[in-house]
């Protein structure tokens, strides 16, 4: 995966580029930060299943538990095949900053299908960070810079050492769930509700 991520600039955006924007490294979390269930998902951009996940349950899972002040979600990176479109995706995501970070990779989720059926990564990308904010030249600094690839790396190596596996991966404090729809975070989400009182 190393020599992967160090060829992402070749692989998408040739020339020259001006300095990369703020790239946050810490997690990005949404909902109450001091809520007792804390759910962790490891997701792909290139991973279908985790499409699926954001597009058609995660809505309903925000409403209920994020809105609501009873869930701090954590959505970490992670990369399967391609590679290089979860990987640009993420690191694009970034530098759009903390405020802007959950915005795009539901819009490239969102947009996942018209990637993989036209094979055009870079139109469908670079129109997701202009919304944004990001200019074209700030999206190729962004990808191009070796300490954004090496953070993402990082984070990717901190999911594997988990125990993480494949995607949509789920931990709510810190217990792995076992499925991926509502109800299994329901249920999880219950028992971790137990403990905590």
């Amino acid at each position: 995966m190393r020599h992967a991520l160090l060829s992402l600039a070749l692989l998408f955006l040739a020339g020259a580029a001006g300095a990369a924007p703020a790239y946050p490294t810490g997690d990005l979390s949404l909902g109450k930060a001091t809520a007792k269930i804390h759910v962790e998902e490891y997701a792909s951009l290139s991973c279908n299943h985790c499409a699926h996940f954001n597009n058609e349950v995660f809505p309903a899972f925000k409403a209920k538990y994020i809105d609501t002040g009873k869930v701090r979600y954590t959505l970490h990176e992670f990369l399967t095949e391609p590679v290089n479109v979860a990987a640009i995706g993420f690191i694009t995501a970034r530098c759009a900053g903390a405020d802007k970070y959950y915005q795009v990779v539901d819009s490239l989720f969102r947009r996942q299908a018209e990637i993989f059926d036209t094979g055009q990564l870079r139109p469908v990308l670079l129109d997701v960070a202009k919304t944004a904010g990001l200019t074209e030249a700030q999206v190729t600094a962004c990808v191009a810079d070796t300490g954004n690839r090496e953070a993402l790396e990082a984070r990717v190596d901190a999911g594997v050492a988990r125990g993480v596996d494949s995607t949509p991966f789920f931990f709510v404090n810190g217990v792995k769930v076992d499925g991926v729809d509502l109800a299994d975070l329901d249920k999880a989400i219950a028992a971790a509700g137990k403990k905590t009182r």
